[in-house]
């Protein structure tokens, strides 16, 4: 008895984490001298109204982990010399892709 129960609160919380979107986003941002530090991009997330769970570098490009105005998680690469937002996946779905950026 208590085995399925147990196996239906596992499921549920497997579904109730957010998918995040490993994939090969490559920025074509050049030298790590010209990049902006992580706490430009940490100050930019936080005008937007997101609150950062995790900032680090993903290859070439500034990876964001955060949750929005709305409380949603999402996963986000922004430019590092730009910080120009270039693509936003939430729960593993692409929400967001800036005009004229290919992910590879």
């Amino acid at each position: 008895m208590k085995k399925p129960a147990l196996t239906a609160a596992l499921a549920l919380a497997l579904l109730a984490t957010p998918a995040w979107a490993d994939g090969d986003v490559r920025c074509k941002s050049g030298p790590q001298a010209n990049w902006k530090p992580l706490s430009a991009l940490n100050k930019k997330a936080w005008q937007e109204g997101w609150t950062v769970v995790k900032a680090q570098v993903e290859g070439d490009c500034y990876e964001l982990y955060a949750r929005t105005e709305s409380g949603q998680a999402v996963e986000a690469f922004f430019h590092p010399v730009t910080l120009q937002k270039l693509i936003v996946f939430r729960r593993g779905k692409e929400v967001f892709r800036a005009k004229g950026f290919t992910p590879q």
